[in-house]
């Protein structure tokens, strides 16, 4: 069962989440998730502990407990594919929005977003930048009144 734990302090490593995990079994990997343009910690990691009784056990004593200096937060990590998405691409990718906005990625700020209010949903698109121009995703507002608007703009 793959965990998160959050709420670190700035000063705990993977190796010390290894050793506080490993008291309640055994411990695949541990790592802390660190910041790639300053280093430093992003507050939040990942425990793999192939036994879910285990795993659960540890839930159950680590949640809320005091570690570093710091009460943490344990918890089932979401599989990948349950985590929100915001898009990708080179060089300024898609964007994210309000209730089920997003957007695609794409080369040269693709994009899109945008705000929801009862229930439709406001995608925005990619974009292409080829021989110079620059392309946008759209976005858009989407209320109970005003309809959908938007699209897509280059």
């Amino acid at each position: 069962m793959n965990l998160f734990v959050a709420k670190l302090s700035s000063s705990t490593t993977g190796d010390d989440l290894q050793e506080l995990f490993s008291a309640h079994g055994e411990v695949a990997s541990a790592k802390v998730i660190f910041d790639r343009e300053t280093g430093n910690s992003k507050g939040f990691g990942f425990v793999e502990m192939p036994n879910d009784e285990e795993a659960n056990a540890a839930i159950a004593a680590l949640n809320d407990s005091e570690v570093d200096g710091k009460q943490i937060v344990v918890k089932e990590a979401n599989p990948p594919s349950e985590r929100p998405r915001g898009g990708g691409g080179f060089n300024r990718g898609g964007g994210g929005g309000f209730n089920r906005g997003g957007g695609g990625g794409g080369y040269n700020r693709g994009g899109g977003g945008g705000y929801n209010r009862d229930g439709g949903d406001r995608r925005g698109g990619g974009g292409d930048r080829r021989g110079g121009g620059d392309r946008r995703g759209g976005g858009g507002y989407n209320s109970d009144r005003g309809g959908d608007r938007g699209g897509n703009r280059w």
